[in-house]
């Protein structure tokens, strides 16, 4: 399971590769095309990958227990209602925080669960 080593404004680094753009992290793999439909605004439809079936590592396993969410660094980026609510219905459980905070807790929970991030890198 990738692990973040650090994170700054505009800059992460994942298992010690660099990334300037916004990513979700997988089990098995760093997604660093992910865009969202709306820039501030998190929908459903930016996480089709983490929603789909079956399950989305390619190492057979599970849909992801938990998403960490990184608003960017002052937490700007929004998760509206709907989105929760999809992702709940789903069985997976949110937690949305600004980005430096969401590093921590996504390499806190990524050894006792199975966790995906999707963070926003700057605003």
């Amino acid at each position: 399971m990738p692990q973040i080593e650090d994170y700054r404004f505009g800059h992460i680094v994942i298992d010690g590769k660099s990334y300037s753009r916004d990513v979700i992290i997988y089990p098995d793999r760093v997604d660093d095309s992910w865009w969202r439909k709306e820039g501030h605004r998190l929908s459903p439809e930016d996480l089709s990958d983490v929603l789909r079936q079956p399950p989305l590592d390619s190492s057979g396993g599970q849909p992801p227990e938990v998403l960490v969410v990184g608003q960017g660094n002052p937490g700007l980026m929004a998760v509206p209602p709907e989105t929760r609510e999809r992702l709940e219905a789903a069985g997976i459980t949110v937690i949305v925080e600004p980005t430096a905070r969401a590093c921590e807790t996504y390499n806190r929970l990524r050894q006792e669960k199975r966790t995906v991030a999707a963070l926003h890198l700057t605003c």
